[in-house]
């Protein structure tokens, strides 16, 4: 009941925002279409199972994860989307609560022979501004960063409870990363410099990290870190695939 309170008191402090889930008439001449319908997690379905774990809900036109730090660890598994994807302009805001700490990732292959969706598939780091420890105080690990690869020039992530938009391109392994309006990460996978980049960090240990052309995207299930409670919502999910 108390955990409850809690909740309902941190989602009143948050100011409410309609989410535009329908891309417009120009928007679809020009190849977006919404990975999320404002009112279910259809096209979504938890890292490794079947359907979404019960951290995961729809509120007021979001997808939000309520983390129970109590829960186990199926009921925040990742969320990967239902498709494969190649070469893509991926668009999405995301807010979160005071020091909470998640990230997006593509290219992400979904097998019993992976447990994590990061085994495979490189991740824009979100998370809140400076508050998030360790990550926050640490580049390569910023909000806007390529997670434990490249750290982008400035931090300009808004601070908790504020909308933060964000964008991910990913054409023929030339990767860009946005956040709201300024170019974080500009990087091109499988080249020479690329695996040396790869070789000095933790995921040299892991095989098949960044290896896959193709794959899907992956909303992360949030870690055991920040104020409780932990709580994390996306928006306005879009996405052109590229020729």
């Amino acid at each position: 009941m108390l955990r409850a309170l809690a909740i309902a008191c941190c989602l009143a402090a948050l100011p409410a925002f309609a989410a535009d889930t329908v891309p417009t008439a120009a928007e679809t001449a020009q190849g977006w279409h919404s990975l999320f319908d404002g009112k279910t997690l259809q096209g979504w379905h938890s890292f490794g199972q079947k359907g979404t774990g019960k951290d995961w809900s729809v509120v007021d036109g979001t997808i939000q994860l309520d983390r129970n730090l109590k829960a186990p660890d199926a009921d925040f598994a990742d969320l990967v989307s239902e498709k494969e994807y190649e070469n893509f302009d991926l668009k999405l805001d995301w807010k979160m609560t005071a020091c909470a700490d998640a990230g997006v990732m593509f290219n992400v292959k979904e097998s019993p022979k992976y447990k994590y969706t990061w085994e495979t598939g490189p991740e824009m780091q979100i998370a809140d501004l400076v508050c998030t420890k360790p990550d926050s105080y640490t580049l390569y690990e910023r909000s806007g960063d390529l997670f434990d690869l490249i750290s982008s020039d400035i931090e300009n992530v808004n601070e908790h409870g504020n909308w933060n938009a964000i964008e991910i391109i990913v054409d023929h392994g030339h990767v860009q990363f946005f956040q709201n309006g300024h170019k974080t990460v500009d990087t091109t996978l499988w080249t020479p410099e690329w695996t040396a980049l790869v070789a000095k960090t933790k995921f040299a240990k892991m095989a098949d990290f960044a290896r896959f052309h193709k794959g899907r995207i992956a909303l992360q299930g949030g870690e055991d870190k920040g104020v409780p409670p932990i709580r994390i919502a996306f928006r306005n999910i879009r996405i052109k695939e590229l020729n």
